[in-house]
């Protein structure tokens, strides 16, 4: 029910948009968020978006070079990623969850009741 696209390969200090398109859910009512896990490493927070939009929440390490946001007429949410670090590579996995907006929730992976598949981010020279 969660499908996340847009993975890849790029240099230190490029860009990668990552979407996340849903389906079978009333997405609207679902907070969604973005976790990360590098081999050997803890699944990590990485961002999150409140049901309503209107909170957005991210990791120290991404603030200021990543941007969450939505697009409930596409059901789909995206994680935009500037000034990718070596240290930005892994599995990148989107999640959701039914009306949660506070930020003590939305950055605790077991919060989520539906998960994608993962895609892989892979920042080299």
């Amino acid at each position: 029910q969660l499908q996340a696209s847009g993975g890849g390969s790029v240099q230190p200090g490029g860009s990668l948009r990552l979407s996340c398109a849903a389906s079978g859910l009333t997405f609207s009512s679902y907070a969604l968020g973005w976790f990360r896990q590098a081999p050997g490493k803890e699944r990590e927070f990485v961002a999150a978006v409140s049901w309503r939009g209107g909170w957005s929440y991210y990791a120290d390490s991404v603030k200021g070079r990543f941007t969450i946001s939505r697009d409930n007429a596409k059901n789909t949410v995206y994680l935009q990623m500037n000034s990718l670090k070596s240290e930005d590579t892994a599995a990148y996995y989107c999640a959701g969850v039914r009306g949660v907006s506070s930020y003590t929730a939305l950055v605790s992976s077991p919060t989520y009741d539906y998960w994608g598949q993962g895609t892989q981010v892979t920042v080299s020279s």
